[in-house]
């Protein structure tokens, strides 16, 4: 970790794990330090991105744009010399994709419910001139609730003059593209988006791909069976499934069912009152009054000013405080502020907001108007169409599509992390006594930080404390690896993990009947090799690589139930084609 770029990120979040990664990116759990809220950072090097930064930069202008309950939300953007951080949603529950593999499939009725969330963030998505373009399970978080998230709006397109507008760049995952996809054929964003959530419904419903054959499962078979719009339809779907998944996954654009007609779908509609909500209750027209009250008594400044630096939404620290605030009032849990130094960091207590946001200068230079019609408060009016950047200069993000008929196709397949559940300790925030005798030491120096009466002892301490905890991370990231390989193997017998480590019960964690941990273990590694699968032991984890996928395979106890578990995690490579290996190697063992 380069601890001085992440300086720009220590001032305002306590890091954590890093809890997923792949590509150019990595994602680590942190801290929000005001209002004590756990966020996920996703960290970009953007020296790896190269010529795909364009590409980013359109995707963070499409997510401050779009705020809806079933869309991952993004708090803050921070540019560095070396780095572009986002602060985004995190949730705890981790893909849709590893939440269905883990229970084989879904009953009707919870595929139902999930599947309703899907449609009302997609028809919102629409409603504001966007095509998301790549919409997979894999693309989809479950948060703690179990509510839905649709994220990665990398290849998502806002077509000049409406929805309506056909589109050419052939990008998305080969499993769920479209059929006029992949023939290269112009199409309708919207309707792209349609074929793709009915592939996602059969594999809730079903627990695997539609156009997946066990016995030939090259691209170009597949390819095929998509063209055709030829699936199998197992004997447990019930009728109005079946109907439904042929409204949508119809090879003709044009006779495909739309967005705006699933709302009211009798199949969605079964054991509920009203048609699906599309509209967002997250609307930032209007401010929340409380949330701006707090700010303005933690920041000693006026609500009008406090109002003016939010409705600028540039994405800065004061942008992230408050929408961190308006998520812990949704959750019932009191709309407070602390001050992070008294946790033994050193950050500021001036907000980002009132020095023009030095981080967000690099990134948007977008200027922000009144919106009209559905755009909200604080959007730029114009945004700019990833459909206007030349074949040539398409981002590593737009895979090309080739015809069945080519011998040679290739395919990159980029998926969302996983987010894994791992608790933090809770801090409580109170309200100070009014009464300033009644204040502790503590409390007191609070008292003069927040009124810029800074006492040099106090000021002294939190440096150190802050070139410690810097250093630490550091330490932390680099040099324990770098002295573990410089260590005899006698050595870093130390380093290794002598017993499992425990875990929560999530959906990437399979229950097993054995309870010997090294029993297990010993199943899975014969299981590797008798699949021909390269792997790299340390202690309990393996961490395993074919041709075509990598991932990480961990002996686990489950805490609460105190039995014997498997977790499991992609680390790259089409979700596909990682099920399918996966399903071989536990089918080699005897669980």
């Amino acid at each position: 970790m380069a601890s001085a770029d992440y300086q720009e990120v220590l001032q305002y979040y306590d890091l954590y794990e890093t809890i997923g990664s792949g590509g150019f990116a990595k994602v680590k759990l942190a801290r929000h330090l005001l209002t004590g809220e756990k966020v996920a950072i996703k960290i970009m090097d953007k020296l790896a991105l190269g010529d795909s930064l364009s590409s980013i930069k359109l995707e963070i202008d499409a997510m401050k744009n779009l705020s809806h309950q079933h869309i991952c939300r993004l708090y803050h953007v921070i540019e560095t010399s070396k780095n572009i951080f986002l602060v985004l949603e995190y949730c705890s529950g981790g893909e849709l994709y590893s939440y269905v593999t883990s229970k084989c499939r879904l009953s009707e009725e919870r595929s139902r419910a999930f599947f309703r969330q899907i449609v009302s963030a997609i028809a919102y998505v629409h409603s504001q001139g966007y095509a998301h373009r790549d919409v997979k399970p894999e693309n989809v978080l479950v948060d703690e609730e179990h509510n839905l998230k649709l994220t990665d709006f990398g290849l998502c397109a806002k077509p000049k003059g409406g929805l309506d507008k056909p589109l050419h760049a052939r990008c998305g995952s080969p499993a769920y593209a479209a059929p006029e996809v992949i023939q290269g054929k112009p199409y309708i964003g919207s309707e792209v988006d349609v074929w793709s959530m009915g592939v996602l419904l059969y594999t809730l419903l079903c627990g695997v791909h539609p156009f997946d054959d066990a016995g030939d499962n090259t691209i170009v078979s597949v390819y095929r069976r998509v063209l055709n719009g030829q699936y199998n339809i197992p004997d447990w779907l019930s009728p109005s499934s079946m109907l439904l998944l042929n409204q949508m996954l119809q090879v003709d654009p044009k006779k495909r069912i739309t967005v705006k007609q699933l709302l009211h779908h009798p199949w969605l509609m079964e054991g509920y009152s009203r048609a699906v909500k599309w509209q967002t209750d997250y609307p930032l027209v209007q401010l929340d009054e409380e949330c701006i009250a707090e700010l303005s008594v933690f920041y000693k400044q006026s609500k009008e000013t406090i109002l003016d630096l939010i409705s600028e939404w540039k994405y800065d620290e004061m942008s992230a405080t408050y929408l961190l605030l308006q998520s812990k009032k949704a959750r019932g849990k009191p709309i407070s502020l602390r001050a992070p130094y008294l946790m033994g960091h050193a950050s500021t207590m001036q907000p980002v907001g009132f020095k023009h946001s030095r981080h967000d200068a690099q990134l948007d230079d977008t200027e922000f108007t009144t919106s009209t019609s559905v755009t909200r408060k604080g959007a730029p009016e114009k945004h700019k169409n990833k459909e206007n950047v030349s074949p040539e200069s398409a981002s590593r993000n737009e895979m090309p599509f080739a015809l069945p008929a080519k011998s040679q196709i290739e395919t990159q397949v980029q998926t969302a992390p996983a987010f894994k559940e791992n608790p933090l300790p809770v801090v409580t925030a109170t309200k100070k006594p009014t009464n300033t005798d009644e204040l502790s030491a503590a409390e007191a120096l609070t008292e003069r930080r927040c009124s810029g009466e800074l006492d040099p002892d106090l000021t002294q301490m939190v440096t150190r404390q802050k070139k410690r905890k810097a250093k630490l991370l550091e330490n932390l990231e680099r040099g324990l690896d770098r002295m573990t390989n410089m260590l005899t193997p006698n050595k870093k017998k130390l380093f290794t993990r002598d017993c499992p480590r425990k875990v929560k019960a999530c959906s990437n964690v399979t229950t097993t009947q054995l309870l010997n941990p090294d029993q297990l273990l010993s199943e899975i590694i014969t299981a590797l090799t008798k699949n021909h699968v390269e792997y790299v032991q340390k202690g309990y984890c393996l961490k395993c690589e074919t041709l075509s996928v990598k991932f990480e395979l961990e002996v686990c106890i489950l805490s609460k139930l105190g039995v014997t578990g498997l977790r499991q995690q992609r680390l790259k490579g089409d979700a596909c084609v990682y099920k399918r290996v996966l399903e071989g190697i536990l089918s080699s063992c005897q669980l």
